[in-house]
């Protein structure tokens, strides 16, 4: 009679590659190759988990609900903890063109341009991409901007330079009209920077 291991029952133990900062990264980044293939309506949390060979429950433990998820890939793309410090940081003088040229850098950036295009196109058919969308540019990015420049209204003003930027992703990247699909990315910094430089901090 040959001597057998008892069978454990229940779930194997997990593995620091399944549990630790690797497996939150590997969710992150399967989240934005799902968005950006699937979109967000035929994305969900289980399919993420599946792609990323995890169970749901750490995607939900790292990210919490879709929506979360969804954020976190717009965060991913924009880096706003080291992009706003960085725009702020010579004072008022050319914050428009220092705005516009990482706006434009991170879409001609092909390791950043295809999630952002799906993040784009699914915030213009669900509304709660869109309200994903414009909470991430508007609270995290556009408004800390204009409220650091300590200027009248700057919600407001964060509103206008995120529907002047987002508007021209969407004519460059999605809809693609000429002649902006292939004009040289210096040209459209050059004539929307003193525009931005004008909705934040003209008094």
């Amino acid at each position: 009679m040959t001597d057998r291991a008892p069978r454990r029952r229940g779930r194997p133990a997990r593995t620091a590659a399944e549990t630790g900062p690797a497996a939150r990264e590997r969710i992150l980044q399967t989240a934005r190759a799902e968005f950006a293939q699937r979109g967000y309506d035929k994305t969900s949390v289980r399919g993420i988990a599946k792609a990323a060979g995890v169970d749901p429950a750490l995607v939900h433990h790292y990210f919490g609900t879709k929506d979360e998820v969804f954020a976190a890939a717009i965060e991913v793309s924009f880096e706003p903890a080291l992009v706003v410090p960085a725009i702020l940081g010579e004072g008022r003088d050319g914050v428009g063109e220092r705005l516009a040229r990482y706006f434009i850098g991170v879409w001609e950036n092909p390791a950043t341009r295809a999630p952002l295009l799906a993040i784009l196109r699914s915030a213009l058919t669900h509304e709660a991409a869109a309200k994903v969308l414009r909470g991430f540019v508007l609270r995290r990015l556009l408004e800390r901007i204009a409220a650091d420049l300590d200027v009248p209204d700057p919600k407001l003003r964060a509103e206008l330079a995120a529907s002047h930027m987002i508007g021209i992703a969407v004519l460059r990247y999605v809809v693609q009209v000429e002649p902006l699909a292939t004009v040289d990315p210096e040209e459209i910094i050059r004539m929307v920077a003193p525009t931005l430089q004008r909705y934040l901090t003209s008094a």
